[in-house]
């Protein structure tokens, strides 16, 4: 149930993309596109959640992030709408659940399409934890790939870090 027709993804993204809408009418104008596919609609739940998410509106978008995800979403909408919901229920106190579906997703995604977005959020919430060694070697890890150098060196420090007998 996660299939949308290319011109309605369209008028979403420029929703998205459109600087002159507050919070409010953002909010509003995926509703509206969002009714336009149905309540229960997994991609309208999650643009919805996502809409107040972005206007910091984390309680109202956590219950929408778990009924887009139990409706069923393509692989990539799976992936961030965990990455969203994780993000939002560490800003809502809840680092622990965050930390376990955010580990689970950045093992899962591992040189996928958006694995350095699932180890931004595993890191930050490696943070929340207290845990900071190790958000720097997640993060370290997924940068080293990115860089014109020293790509070998920063991926055995980020595994030293881990394991300093290394």
């Amino acid at each position: 149930m996660s299939d949308v027709p290319d011109p309605w993804q369209h008028r979403v993204d420029a929703v998205w993309l459109d600087r002159a809408l507050d919070d409010d009418a953002r909010i509003a104008a995926i509703d509206a596109l969002a009714a336009e596919l149905g309540g229960e609609h997994s991609v309208a739940l999650f643009e919805r959640a996502g809409a107040r998410d972005s206007a910091g509106r984390e309680q109202e978008a956590e219950p929408l992030y778990r009924a887009a995800l139990a409706a069923g979403l393509d692989p990539a909408r799976r992936t961030r709408a965990v990455i969203q919901l994780a993000s939002t229920i560490r800003n809502l106190g809840k680092t622990d659940d965050a930390l376990a579906m955010l580990a689970d997703e950045y093992t899962a995604t591992r040189g996928g399409q958006l694995a350095d977005e699932a180890a931004a959020f595993y890191a930050l919430a490696l943070v929340s934890s207290g845990d900071t060694v190790r958000a720097a070697s997640v993060a370290l890890t997924a940068l080293a790939p990115h860089l014109t150098h020293y790509t070998r060196s920063v991926t055995g420090y980020a595994d030293e870090l881990l394991d300093p007998r290394r």
